[in-house]
């Protein structure tokens, strides 16, 4: 029973703060499941499986604003699920220790680059939406999707500033278009990918589902509630507490 409540409030809180600052889950759930004595790849498998339900509770509120693009959607699902399943699966073959390294300095380097740009992500201002603009958008949500697949925390960080600097959204659009179809799609995705590869904790699952499901409609519900400004805060110091994280190991 102890250990389901540390599962059930570590994960509440996790998807909570990712579900308002566009991304981050793994920063404490991933730890926590390796913490309570899973091996590295199925803790990562269970991770990505409950952070599914990361992307139904978001979905729930976000949904309600009626903030998704559909053909922009489309590109997201279409460039990033391929890298996601390719991601996952070489994770599983080969070392993690200086990938995380490299993401974790990178990570924290969206932290630092949003700060600095202080109107960055508070107005709607659509960008390259041509042809050329998309193409380009789309091989970095391809890479973006790879680093999910194959890494544990922070990728949804990275889609969510590429989706404000590249292509022009708010963070409030931005956060949701990450949550529900980086959530649900591209962790799906992964989640299927580790599970066939690896194995899954399905006893520990339902609670993670239910902390994951009530975590995200509460965090979407924080970052409609508060706005851009706020979200831009909380991403700036999710990305740095989550380098930090990946660095220090």
């Amino acid at each position: 029973m102890l250990e389901y409540l540390i599962l059930f409030f570590v994960s509440l809180v996790a998807n909570a703060f990712s579900a308002f600052a566009g991304g981050g889950a793994g920063l404490l759930q991933l730890p926590a499941l390796i913490f309570l004595g899973l091996p590295f790849s199925v803790a990562l498998a269970t991770h990505k499986l409950a952070s599914v339900a990361l992307g139904i509770g978001a979905s729930l509120r976000h949904f309600r604003e009626g903030s998704l693009e559909r053909r922009f959607a489309v590109l997201m699902l279409l460039s990033g699920i391929p890298g996601v399943i390719l991601g996952a699966s070489i994770i599983l073959q080969v070392p993690d220790r200086v990938a995380e390294l490299a993401l974790g300095i990178l990570t924290m380097g969206l932290g630092v680059y949003s700060w600095m740009n202080k109107e960055l992500g508070q107005d709607y201002q659509p960008l390259h939406r041509d042809r050329k603009g998309e193409v380009t958008g789309a091989v970095v949500l391809f890479a973006i999707g790879f680093l999910n697949g194959s890494l544990t925390s922070g990728t949804g960080l990275f889609v969510t500033l590429w989706l404000v600097r590249w292509f022009g959204l708010d963070y409030k659009r931005a956060v949701a278009h990450t949550l529900i179809l980086v959530g649900l799609f591209w962790n799906g995705s992964g989640a299927l990918a580790l599970g066939l590869l690896g194995a899954i904790r399905w006893d520990w699952i339902p609670v993670l589902l239910l902390a994951s499901v009530l975590g995200g409609y509460m965090g979407a519900h924080w970052s409609i509630v508060k706005g851009n400004r706020w979200i831009k805060r909380a991403f700036e110091w999710v990305t740095i507490l989550v380098g930090l994280k990946l660095i220090i190991g």
